[in-house]
């Protein structure tokens, strides 16, 4: 594909393979994270912070791209207009892009490790990534067995979560963890919603995602109880004293899960129109996870 050919390509369908709000995927742990660390020691190393933010985007940013990638491979985007392997027509190009954000990504983790004399940060995005590769990575491809939510919680749950923590405090924490099981399970939504506009095209090529297994019914009847779970799990840690009861701010964001479970619901068998679904769930993580770390950082 030529250099014309790709800058005729409309904004909005770069928009669309860029997806610049699923960001925010690799943002609310390293927040959260963050919040529960300054609301146990009081202490927070911005330096450390926002390091580790843009280490988190980018080393997001090459699992997107490197995903892109693989799928070009096994033909499920065949017919994905939002592919960047598709709209650019250059594998190697994006899959090479794809590797230098991974690199700097690392030396950016790589720094506060050196910083802190301490490799467990590095250590525990290595496992992060390690999960990033055989979630659509060959020979593995885990998401195609239907394994992709799991390995999403625990990546951008526990993982993240304790290693956020760590970079601010060098220390463990069990409230941390809890806070990880909320924004994990938020996290694994927004995967959960993006199958459910190609539920055929997973079928066509045997990619066994939890959509194709129970059906694009059952799993819209599933889905008000994964976005209950948030609520049910901040009131819980409230209760038994490990949340502040200023996390129960995130009951703001339930007006966006209500939508999501309607939207879906309703046009659950109409592919077409839930292509953007997963926008709504990104909305509801986005908004869960920032309320939640606001939780932690208020007064009490």
């Amino acid at each position: 594909m030529t250099t014309r050919t790709i800058e005729r390509v409309p904004r909005k369908l770069w928009f669309a393979a860029i997806k610049p709000p699923m960001y925010s995927v690799a943002v609310m742990p390293i927040w959260v994270g963050s919040a529960v660390a300054f609301a146990e020691t009081s202490h927070f190393n911005s330096s450390i912070f926002f390091t580790f933010l843009v280490s988190a985007i980018l080393i997001l940013a090459w699992e997107n791209l490197s995903n892109d990638v693989f799928d070009s491979e096994t033909g499920v985007d065949v017919n994905k207009k939002n592919s960047l392997v598709n709209m650019t027509g250059n594998k190697s190009l994006i899959f090479w892009i794809g590797n230098l954000c991974l690199a700097l990504g690392l030396v950016g983790i790589g720094s506060i490790a050196l910083q802190q004399e301490d490799w467990t940060v590095i250590g525990l995005i290595l496992l992060c990534c390690g999960i990033g590769y055989i979630y659509q990575g060959p020979p593995f491809r885990l998401s195609y067995k239907g394994l992709g939510e799991i390995l999403c919680f625990f990546a951008f749950g526990p993982l993240a979560f304790s290693a956020a923590y760590y970079s601010q405090t060098q220390a463990w924490s069990s409230v941390s963890m809890a806070a990880s099981v909320v924004i994990g399970i938020a996290t694994s939504l927004i995967l959960f919603c993006s199958h459910f506009n190609q539920a055929k095209e997973d079928a066509a090529i045997g990619k066994k995602s939890p959509i194709v297994r129970l059906g694009t019914r059952r799993s819209a009847d599933l889905l008000p109880w994964i976005c209950s779970s948030i609520y049910a799990l901040t009131t819980l840690f409230v209760i038994l004293g490990a949340f502040p009861i200023w996390t129960l701010l995130v009951f703001a964001s339930v007006p966006i899960a209500r939508r999501l479970c309607q939207f879906i619901r309703s046009q659950h068998d109409q592919p077409h129109k839930l292509t953007f679904c997963r926008l709504i769930a990104v909305e509801l993580h986005f908004w869960a996870g920032l309320l939640l770390g606001l939780g932690f950082v208020l007064p009490g």
